[in-house]
């Protein structure tokens, strides 16, 4: 019993659980006021379902602008300064009070909620602000409404130029489908940049073609950037007041130029050194007796060779060599000793040889009587 029960329980409640998904996505993020009215210097509490979770959202009071039209004229209508952000939980709920502050355009009015990051997602509910003028809304450029039909895009990509500064650029594809009942002709578009979190800049570009009811056509718009641009960018598409599509562009940074300026850190110190080396070696005063430089020198003149002495010019005459009796009798003649004192003999005698006997046979001896 209890095996044929289970399965049956399961069964029901996917059966019940199986719808709710679809609905609820069908749903779309919605928005609620706790008043619909307030006046200048009160607040009202502003509820939200339906959105993605953990999603940072912004709140403003926004003039000229209803439901079906949107916010015309963009964040320019809306009291920037009095905005409240805002988390949605893991549900994708949210409930936050917001204060009340009048538009810089007269009403009818709105409380306009939008996503911050991520994919674009926003919605509308009406508020009367007391005291605030109320002028009609501007009649539509055309009977036509424009509808983006795919996904955008960024084609295209960076050069050497770009690594090196200049001014990266894309081209922002996309098709958009007349849903109106008129025909758009020429239709100026918006095209805005934002750095970060920061409100975009925004720079007209025109289509030039006719888009008649029911018609689709592929859009390419140019979009580009400052000089040196680099990081995480939103390129933002609207038409008529109504943010049409959004895109992320993470843009590289141009490492050229971080190079350029550690070689130019490099290369001026050593240069400025070089120079005043320069200026220092000519400025600085010469040391008396200082030699000039090498270069600046005069070649010396050739000296004058003395004439040799005449032991050595003997040495140095060519001939036949000498045998050894002949070495052995000549006898070199110093300059400083006088023939009669030249050394002789292995003894070095000072003087000239003579007999040491006492005696000598040839000289008689005189002797006393004996």
């Amino acid at each position: 019993m209890r095996r044929i029960v289970l399965p049956a329980v399961a069964a029901l409640l996917l059966t019940l659980a199986g719808p709710a998904g679809p609905v609820r996505a069908a749903d779309g993020p919605s928005v609620t006021l706790s008043a619909s009215q307030a006046g200048t210097g009160g607040s009202v509490t502003v509820s939200g379902t339906g959105w993605r979770p953990r999603t940072l959202l912004m709140m403003l009071v926004c003039g000229r602008a209803t439901p079906a039209r949107g916010v015309i004229g963009g964040t320019n209508s809306c009291a920037n300064g009095d905005g409240r952000a805002v988390t949605t939980d893991a549900d994708g709920r949210f409930s936050r009070r917001l204060p009340v502050a009048e538009p810089p355009v007269p009403c009818p009015c709105v409380v306009h909620v939008a996503t911050v990051t991520g994919a674009r997602a926003e919605a509308d509910t009406v508020l009367g602000v007391a005291g605030h003028p109320v002028a009609p809304l501007p009649a539509e450029r055309s009977g036509g409404r424009l509808t983006v039909l795919s996904d955008t895009r960024l084609t295209g990509s960076s050069g050497l130029l770009t690594w090196f500064g200049a001014p990266p650029g894309r081209t922002l594809v996309l098709t958009v489908g007349n849903t109106g009942a008129g025909t758009i002709e020429n239709p100026v578009f918006q095209v805005g940049t934002a750095h970060g979190v920061f409100a975009p800049e925004w720079d007209e570009r025109q289509w030039h073609g006719t888009l008649a009811p029911g018609k689709k056509a592929q859009i390419r718009l140019p979009v580009e950037l400052s000089a040196g641009a680099h990081g995480d960018y939103t390129v933002t598409l609207r038409y008529g007041g109504r943010v049409l599509a959004e895109q992320p562009w993470g843009v590289g940074r141009p490492w050229g130029v971080t190079l350029f300026w550690i070689l130019l850190c490099l290369v001026v110190p050593a240069a400025l050194f070089r120079v005043g080396m320069a200026v220092v070696d000519r400025v600085r005063p010469r040391r008396p007796g200082a030699t000039r430089h090498r270069r600046n020198l005069p070649r010396p003149a050739a000296r004058p060779r003395l004439p040799l002495p005449l032991f050595l010019r003997r040495s140095r005459t060519a001939g036949p060599p000498a045998s050894p009796a002949d070495a052995a009798v000549t006898t070199p003649i110093l300059p400083w000793f006088s023939p009669d004192s030249a050394p002789d003999g292995p003894a070095g005698r000072s003087s000239a040889p003579h007999d040491d006997s006492p005696t000598s046979p040839t000289t008689p001896t005189t002797k006393g009587p004996t």
